[in-house]
């Protein structure tokens, strides 16, 4: 099973497959999400610090040009299926945004 870990917490033990915005909420990690997980809104972001969260599809390139959000470690936490161990941290989160986290993203 794939081992997710982020800054300042326990790491997260997760089924291979999952959705990363999922495995983050699932483990009480602050994490905005509030398009739903349909790589609209961008407010899932991660940055990734280790390992390899698989390729950008077409949708999240799209969203993340659209935004001029540029960086390569910088991925959408609603599109990334967990498939080995990662190392993340979330860029934008309900405590320090004040926003609602969203609607729950579909599995």
């Amino acid at each position: 099973m794939p081992t997710v870990f982020v800054e300042g917490r326990d790491p997260i033990q997760v089924e291979e497959g999952t959705k990363l915005v999922l495995a983050l909420e699932d483990h009480g990690v602050d994490i905005l999400h509030r398009c739903g997980g349909n790589a609209r809104c961008t407010t899932c972001r991660i940055e990734l610090l280790e390992g390899d969260a698989g390729p950008m599809e077409a949708p999240e390139a799209e969203i993340l040009e659209k935004k001029g959000i540029t960086e390569p470690n910088v991925r959408l936490s609603c599109q990334i299926r967990v498939h080995s161990d990662l190392k993340v941290k979330p860029v934008m989160t309900v405590s320090e945004t004040g926003m609602d986290a969203g609607k729950r993203p579909e599995e």
